[in-house]
Order: structure tokens, then sequence, then C-alpha cells
């Protein structure tokens, strides 16, 4: 197993942080220019978000068993940007507070589920948690790459330069 309690908890949030950070930076754009198609797989800044707030709403809903609401692969959450930012906010903490829980043994055991395609699958817990955060990092590497495109510096984006990064000594 390659993954611990203590690195998801970090990741979790690393999120968070990341996530301030994107929705800052992209609310410097008018709505029009956040939702204007720019060849990004999913489009745009927005539809990113939205795809980012999707797919974890999806591993939270399979990893807790509580009934986030999801749509179709690709179809947007929330048209309102202000909306969206607040439940992708409330995501992050949701992360947060799950991580927190997290145990060596959790991590271990294998997960069932099937995904948006009706396809059943079996992987290690600590593979899956660990691809729900690389996931984010990928489409947040998009959307900085949009932002930059546009003009908007979403600063420092490094896990080890985070704000309040507390390591054992």
């Amino acid at each position: 197993m390659c993954a611990d309690p203590n690195l998801c908890r970090r990741m979790a949030v690393y999120n968070l942080w990341m996530t301030e950070k994107l929705y800052a930076a992209s609310g410097q754009m008018t709505d029009e220019e956040r939702k204007r198609d720019q060849g990004a797989f999913f489009k745009s800044v927005h539809s990113t978000l939205n795809h980012i707030l999707f797919a974890d709403r999806a591993w939270m809903s399979r990893f807790t068993g509580h009934p986030y609401e999801i749509k179709g692969m690709g179809v947007d959450l929330y048209a309102d940007f202000e909306a969206l930012k607040s439940a992708h906010l409330a995501i992050a903490g949701d992360i947060i507070a799950f991580a927190d829980t997290l145990t060596p043994e959790w991590l271990a055991q294998d997960l069932e589920w099937t995904n948006t395609r009706g396809v059943t699958k079996v992987r290690p817990k600590w593979l899956l948690v660990i691809h729900m955060f690389n996931h984010q990092t990928h489409h947040r590497g998009q959307i900085s790459t949009l932002l930059t495109q546009a003009g908007i510096d979403i600063g420092v984006t490094d896990l080890p330069f985070m704000p309040d990064l507390e390591l054992a000594e």
C-alpha cells in the first residue's frame, strides 16, 4: 500500500487550499469568460470546475455512502458560479472530514462500485482515494492553464509551499 492516512489528510487540506485559489482567480473573470469554450477537455473554466465537483461527489458517495447529487459525465451541476463555488467548498470540507477518519485498515480494503456507465469494478481503497486527489490536481492544472491564458495568475500551487504546512521535524 503506498498511501497512508497522513498523506490523505495533507492532500485533503491541499485540495481545499487550491479550490479556494481557483475560485478566487476564476472570480476575476466575467461569467461569459468563465463559460467560454476554450478548447479544454470540458470546454471552459466553469465546466471544468463542475467536472471536478462531479468527480469528488461521485467518489465521496462511493467512499462514505452519502448520497451526493451528481448528473451525467460532462453535465454541469451548477450554472451559477456562486452556487458552484459554495458546493465545491462544501465538498472540500467533507473531504477533509472524511480524510480525518481514515485508518490504514480502511485504506487496505477493496472497494466495489458501479461506475456511471454501469460497469462494476473492484480496486483497493487507497488507490481510489489517491486517484480522487490526482484527478483534482489534473483538472486544476487545466484550469490554471486557461487562467494563465486569460492573464490571471493563480499564484503558488506547490504542495511544499502551502501556507500553514506543519511537518514533524
